[in-house]
């Protein structure tokens, strides 16, 4: 890391001589704005691909990164960050490292160092949002909520600088005041951040409002750090060579470009912008082989159009898509969209297939988490009879507190996993599905395989079952430490000796193998 002695403050009598972090690195830039579910993976690396020095990353949220899971993702060897509900909000690949600035929502210094550290090594800078207006951000005392506490503002970048190994930055926008702007981005640069980025309009203003390049040009002659100049898109950034106009227009070396790159990414491209179409179509392929979500894909598709949208057959189109099949049909890479899936699944089959078997974990309670590959079929039941009711009885039978069904939404396609609760012991399934009622009785069937309860089935045990019954066996999992309220299990069910385990204890004798007994193998963990 190189570091920069770039000035002093003067405090009162006391001087300060600051280090400053690679401040290079944002000198001389032509970057990709921070945007709300534009700047992800795909609309990053195509404007990487179209000239682009650095790129953002949309806003997250401190809580979420640090909520999340940290996945490497072999498929496609990314880094992701994923929540309880499958929900992937950071993707990143190394071949993007050198360019990219992790944004970070926060109101407390503490917290967000904390997320930043988990995500430093694979960034080559963290910016801070101070300067969003929207009611989520204001509300959360983050993004423009920090401009009116200097304080605050001081504490959460002193704490970055000191405790980051890349170089923290900031984004602001204007206060109503000249005077008072000039005081907060001294401020600002006495914490030793590497650049700042200047939104020339106030929190209150919005794109039809003029932004202030004057007030940007002030800013950046009455600092040592670079300037990053913002606002642009709407009057000036049309054309590629209009960014050097507005970098002129504001004393920056650097300007930050959002909407106009938004809508076409190739505004970084030197050699002029490409065809709308072309564009669009580039950018869907790009989202196919990043296996970006649809609601994403379909988001940032709509936004490039924006008001072409219904000139072209594939903007009404892609309105109503309802999947990437669809979007990729639409734009002529159908095709492409198979083969990248057939490819993709071949790499991921030992992931998919480790998902596949049954699973036994303890949890933070003190009990056990049960997992098992199972789907409820409605045709294996009569009307009248579910896996869910017959655990509901047997726990009545029992004198035990009655199942407790924990739902979870994934927002982005509306699909459901169910987590159920018995005293300590949770039930559930890898599984997504397409409805509440149906993941709750997914988790009421691995209850019932496991406690060895006759779940009322009209039909005869379907494959799956069988081979989730098998599994289940071949774990050796020892029943009489799964603790209930009135008692262990052993004081509740049947059993080994019931007859459903004896007829699954001889197949699985007679039918798993040595590599199977092997993945299927639970260590003792007390």
């Amino acid at each position: 890391m190189i570091f920069l002695i770039v000035y002093c403050i003067f405090q009162g009598s006391n001087s300060c001589l600051k280090m400053v972090k690679n401040s290079e690195l944002y000198e001389n830039k032509t970057i990709l704005a921070p945007m709300v579910r534009v700047g992800t993976l795909p609309m990053r690396l195509l404007a990487v691909k179209y000239g682009a020095d650095l790129v953002y990353c949309e806003e997250i949220i401190d809580f979420k990164i640090l909520k999340s899971k940290r996945v490497e993702n072999d498929a496609l060897g990314t880094t992701d960050f994923v929540l309880s509900d499958g929900t992937i909000i950071f993707r990143t690949h190394p071949q993007e490292k050198d360019k990219l600035i992790f944004q970070i929502g926060t109101a407390d210094a503490k917290r967000a160092l904390k997320a930043a550290q988990r995500i430093e090594d694979l960034v080559s800078g963290v910016d801070v949002n101070m300067g969003c207006p929207k009611e989520f951000s204001i509300k959360g005392g983050m993004g423009a909520a920090l401009l009116s506490q200097p304080e605050k503002i001081k504490e959460i970048l002193t704490t970055l600088v000191n405790g980051l190994s890349v170089p923290v930055t900031c984004k602001i926008r204007i206060l109503p005041e000249l005077e008072d702007t000039l005081k907060l981005v001294k401020l600002i640069e006495s914490t030793g951040v590497s650049a700042l980025g200047v939104h020339g309009r106030t929190k209150e203003e919005r794109p039809r409002h003029p932004n202030r390049n004057n007030i940007i040009q002030t800013i950046a002659e009455s600092l040592s750090i670079p300037v990053i100049a913002n606002g642009g898109s709407k009057e000036v950034i049309k054309v590629y060579e209009d960014i050097a106009v507005f970098k002129q227009a504001t004393g920056c070396s650097s300007a930050m470009i959002a909407r106009a790159a938004e809508w076409n990414p190739t505004i970084f491209r030197a050699e002029g912008k490409l065809p709308l179409l072309d564009v669009v179509k580039d950018y869907v392929k790009v989202a196919i082989e990043w296996d970006n979500n649809w609601v994403n894909t379909k988001y940032c598709v709509l936004q490039m159009m924006h008001d072409n949208m219904l000139d072209y057959p594939e903007g009404e189109l892609t309105q109503a898509a309802m999947s990437m099949e669809d979007i990729s049909e639409i734009w002529g890479l159908k095709d492409y969209y198979l083969q990248v899936r057939q490819k993709l699944s071949k790499i991921s089959e030992g992931a998919e297939s480790q998902r596949d078997r049954v699973s036994i974990e303890t949890n933070e309670n003190g009990g056990y988490r049960i997992c098992m590959p199972l789907r409820f079929e409605k045709k294996d039941f009569s009307c009248k009879i579910s896996p869910k009711l017959k655990l509901f009885e047997w726990t009545r039978s029992k004198e035990l507190p009655k199942p407790t069904y924990n739902t979870t939404e994934k927002s982005e396609d509306r699909t459901f996993n169910c987590v159920l609760q018995l005293h300590t012991n949770e039930f559930t399934t890898p599984y997504w599905e397409k409805s509440k009622q149906l993941a709750e009785q997914a988790s009421a069937a691995v209850a019932t395989t496991v406690l060895d309860i006759v779940d009322g089935r009209v039909e005869e045990p379907s494959e799956q079952l069988e081979k989730c019954r098998v599994q289940w066996m071949q774990l050796k999992f020892e029943k009489n430490k799964l603790q209930f309220d009135s008692g262990n299990v052993e004081n509740c069910v049947k059993g080994e000796n019931s007859e459903n385990s004896q007829v699954t204890k001889r197949k699985c004798d007679n039918d798993c193998d040595e590599n199977s007994k092997k993945l299927c193998q639970v260590q003792d963990e007390n």
